[in-house]
């Protein structure tokens, strides 16, 4: 694994795989799937910036298989066509990387479906995305999971008495609280994988501190952490150094379901893909098995465990959990 870097990816050629975000870490990923010769399908909110990503990666690698689809995580609707579109055009699914996110907008905003919009963009639409996802998924040989979290996620908490924060919003508190979700979500689908057969891969993943736009947008430009991340750019490694651990976890032979992956320099800031630390609070199964129940809850997503679960989810027909 040392200083493994994106020329070490295997052929992906004869793959699928969708990478959520049309921008930053979700761009690089993309792209370097694309030059592997991956089926790579860019899912994000605009039309635009999916055109445009998909142009410059077909600069940059003339024959590759690239295409944008539509998807707003802020929206149970939009999941749910993208879904739907997804199960009428592939057969199977063998990589998923659940990696576009809000962070830190600094007033309280909620999704279409009445949601926080960190934790119901971050965790919930990721979550209900992998549900619709799943029997594609599971049609697969090797079929992977990899989900980000963040280094934000070391001191956060899943407030299950105000998932919402609707008693009380601070921005990076909400932040947090998203992205220990999705570390957790993520070591909990490799449980329930393991137990009912799935035979999926799950993986975290989390970038360190990287050169994304995910600041700025979230925060605002001249916000005070929009300011850091222009004036103080040298502190962020590059986004395609920032992408190394996800496509570790999505490509590399050596990664392993159920692991966390992130930089090896500087508490997990920068540098090349090593196994993560993950905080005390994500290895919780108590708290993540609570938190799937309730977001299954909130999304009305189903895992399905068996085929004729699976024909309901492929027919949209979603059930509320039991």
């Amino acid at each position: 694994m040392a200083n493994w870097t994106a020329s070490d990816i295997p052929p992906q050629r004869g793959r699928t795989a969708v990478v959520t975000g049309t921008g930053g870490l979700g761009f690089e990923d993309a792209l370097a799937l694309s030059r592997a010769g991956a089926n790579v399908i860019i899912a994000g909110r605009s039309a635009a910036k999916g055109a445009a990503a998909v142009h410059q990666i077909r600069q940059i690698v003339p024959d590759a298989a690239v295409r944008f689809e539509a998807l707003d995580l802020a929206s149970l609707d939009s999941i749910a066509a993208f879904g739907k579109r997804l199960r009428a055009s592939i057969g199977e699914l063998d990589l998923l990387i659940n990696n576009a996110g809000v962070m830190t907008p600094p007033k309280r905003r909620m999704t279409a479906d009445g949601f926080e919009l960190q934790f119901g963009t971050n965790h919930l639409g990721h979550f209900a995305l992998t549900a619709q996802l799943l029997p594609l998924l599971r049609k697969a040989g090797r079929p992977r999971v990899v989900t980000l979290s963040s280094v934000a996620a070391r001191g956060a908490a899943i407030h299950f008495d105000d998932l919402q924060s609707e008693r009380s919003y601070q921005p990076m508190v909400a932040y947090g609280q998203s992205k220990l979700a999705c570390l957790m979500f993520a070591l909990e689908l490799q449980r329930r994988s393991d137990a009912a057969g799935w035979g999926i891969q799950s993986i975290a993943a989390h970038p360190g501190i990287s050169r994304t736009d995910l600041l700025p947008n979230g925060a605002g430009t001249w916000s005070a952490v929009g300011l850091v991340r222009r004036v103080l750019w040298f502190l962020f490694q590059p986004a395609p150094q920032g992408a190394l651990p996800t496509l570790f976890a999505a490509t590399s032979p050596q990664a392993q379901g159920g692991a966390y992956y992130g930089p090896d320099k500087l508490a997990e800031t920068r540098g090349y893909p090593a196994v993560a630390k993950a905080p005390r609070q994500a290895l919780d199964t108590g708290s993540a098995g609570r938190l799937w129940m309730e977001s299954e809850r909130l999304t009305h997503g189903h895992f399905s465990v068996d085929e004729a679960q699976d024909a309901n989810v492929a027919a949209g027909r979603t059930t509320h959990p039991r």
